[in-house]
């Protein structure tokens, strides 16, 4: 009997990057295929890392106060279209394929990485503007998550990639912790895009906040944490 790992050749793994990249329209059906296939695992692994440091090597760029006003304006309204259309929303028209993806190969998943990198600029209002972006420390029960907190001034957003949808009769809200017995609630509730990305502006100035929380709640919020933080922000004294 042959030893020859059958997943070797695996026909999958030309879906990795795509999957990397959050690319692919049904990622929980790859995910399946990821626990018994261990090239597809070493396939996503050696890609993942390659997209998670390409955002750092990108240098900041700064841009004036009107493009920062536009930028957040147009990503909050999107954010509200999409969170009044419902979860199907933003769903592609379904294809017969499984997953529905092209192949990707290693180069073209790298270009799309470094665009979006790119793209991902710290913008700054002027030189004398403050500015600052804090990661996100993000509960082990959530797998893949990334959450940074972009301050510009007074303005604050919370950017998430990778979160899981609320559960049905959930939505995710945000806390601020200021050293008291319990959080305050804030009226920044909100969801995800089927895949995981949101942005969700928090409404208060962070002067003497020592955290920033997300929790998943009822419809409508709550004003106590009803369920241990899914993202923490710990703000530098």
């Amino acid at each position: 009997m042959s030893s020859r790992d059958p997943n070797l050749d695996c026909v999958q793994r030309v879906d990795a990057a795509a999957y990397a990249l959050g690319a692919l329209d049904e990622p929980e059906a790859y995910r399946e295929h990821l626990a018994t296939c261990t090239t597809c695992q070493q396939e996503v692994a050696e890609l993942q890392a390659v997209v998670d440091t390409l955002p750092t090597t990108v240098p900041q760029a700064r841009a004036p106060k009107a493009l920062v006003d536009r930028v957040f304006a147009r990503a909050r309204a999107e954010a509200e279209l999409l969170n009044a259309a419902g979860p199907e929303a933003d769903r592609p028209p379904r294809r017969p394929n499984r997953w529905r993806s092209r192949p990707m190969t290693l180069a073209i998943a790298g270009a799309i990485a470094a665009c979006a990198a790119a793209a991902a600029i710290v913008i700054n209002s002027g030189s004398s503007s403050h500015e600052r972006v804090i990661s996100a420390q993000i509960a082990t029960s959530i797998q893949g998550a990334h959450a940074s907190l972009y301050q510009i001034d007074n303005r604050s957003n919370l950017v998430i990639s990778g979160m899981p949808q609320p559960a049905l009769g959930k939505i995710y809200e945000v806390w601020l912790n200021r050293g008291g017995p319990s959080p305050q609630p804030t009226d920044a509730l909100f969801s995800v895009t089927s895949r995981g990305s949101g942005s969700v502006a928090v409404p208060e100035d962070l002067h003497g906040v020592k955290e920033v929380m997300v929790t998943s709640e009822p419809l409508g919020g709550s004003s106590r944490p009803t369920s241990p933080p899914l993202i923490r922000i710990v703000l530098p004294a």
